[in-house]
């Protein structure tokens, strides 16, 4: 029995950060049921990667909304809305990430579900926040990474700021969304009463560069200096982090101590006795390293700095990662089917629980495909 079943979760949430919530509370056993709208469904199902589609559905709309059922509502339409309120009536969570004033305008606001369920868990998800100038303001992605300051972490300093490659506010967000509801849960099983739970895209990348900003409000203000150094990994951590080119590749540097592997590399560091010049100097640092890391292939020096206690690591793309070993020892993908027998690879959720792994096989739905199961065991009474 997977941790979370018997939860019903009403998902009114699209794109990728309730989305993305949702799909951690299904592969974590609840029921989530994403109502959408008629014919087109969640506006993910047409926002493509490559333009890649399975069943007139993009394979990312696929990727986050695996293992969970579709019903198909319009929520201007007065009967639709009552047959969405009969399941909020038996639902355990909601959540959705609509601008501030949408769902009072529908009226299905929290004290609205929380008169129709009171031990209702009402989830949302917003750009800036529900108050203030920002609050109706777009809360994407790539606009959260350049607003936050996260920007000017990454890449060296000549780049200007560089956006992750991946939508990380989204998904730390969601991330933070679960647990968030998971606390509203253990509330919820103390006072017998519903709970509402808010996070918001900026709050969540903030917090994600806790470090980073602890750092500048207690240093004088100053911002992080990355250096021009090309394999910079980290603005406010000292030489040898970072990546390294080799014969043949590249190598990963974590901390460790820069006088012992001056000696394994059989290069000059004398001038860096003093620990505190690992920081201040690293630019001139990295570079001696760099031009003496080159000269050897990543597997004879992976071999000579882990053999004296280095940390290091190949650098690997995503074909060297789906060709390593643990990739099926610790089995990191799984294969999921649609309703037509279609399949696709993916990867899976990755806690275990009692040395079990929990799968799920089930692909995203198509719009409305759930219709007439839900209709038949909520909504026929």
């Amino acid at each position: 029995m997977k941790p979370l079943e018997g939860l019903l979760v009403l998902e009114f949430a699209q794109f990728l950060a309730g989305p993305s919530a949702g799909l951690k509370l299904a592969d974590l056993g609840a029921r989530v049921i994403k109502i959408e709208r008629p014919v087109k469904g969640e506006a993910c199902r047409q926002l493509s990667i490559k333009d890649l589609f399975v069943d007139e559905s993009s394979m990312l709309f696929h990727t986050i909304n695996r293992n969970k059922e579709s019903f198909a509502a319009d929520l201007k339409n007065p009967d639709d809305l009552a047959q969405v309120k009969k399941l909020i009536a038996k639902a355990d969570i909601i959540t959705h990430n609509f601008r501030p004033g949408v769902m009072e305008k529908i009226g299905l606001a929290f004290e609205d579900a929380l008169a129709i369920n009171p031990k209702i868990i009402y989830g949302v998800i917003t750009g800036y926040g529900e108050k203030g100038p920002w609050a109706k303001k777009p809360g994407q992605d790539l606009l959260i990474q350049s607003l936050s300051g996260l920007t000017w972490l990454s890449g060296k300093s000549s780049q200007g700021p560089v956006p992750f490659g991946l939508a990380v506010a989204d998904l730390m967000c969601g991330n933070h969304f679960v647990q968030g509801i998971l606390a509203a849960l253990l509330k919820r099983a103390k006072t017998n009463k519903g709970v509402l739970v808010e996070v918001s895209l900026l709050e969540s990348i903030l917090d994600v560069q806790f470090e980073a900003i602890t750092i500048f409000l207690n240093n004088g203000g100053k911002l992080a200096d990355r250096g021009n150094v090309r394999g910079s990994a980290h603005a406010f951590l000292s030489a040898p982090y970072g990546i390294y080119e080799t014969s043949n590749g590249h190598l990963a540097l974590a901390m460790g101590d820069l006088l012992l592997l001056g000696r394994i590399l059989e290069v000059d560091l004398s001038k860096y006795t003093n620990k505190k010049t690992w920081f201040r100097s690293r630019a001139a640092i990295r570079k001696i390293l760099s031009k003496k890391i080159v000269t050897k292939d990543s597997d004879y020096w992976i071999k000579a700095l882990r053999e004296k206690g280095m940390w290091c690591e190949k650098v690997s793309d995503y074909n060297d990662l789906n060709h390593q070993p643990f990739m099926n020892d610790l089995q990191l993908k799984q294969t999921v089917k649609n309703s037509e027998g279609k399949e696709m690879l993916t990867t899976r959720l990755p806690i275990k629980f009692d040395e079990t792994i929990l799968s799920s096989a089930k692909a995203a739905p198509k719009v409305g495909e759930n219709n007439e199961k839900i209709y038949e065991q909520f909504l026929n009474n």
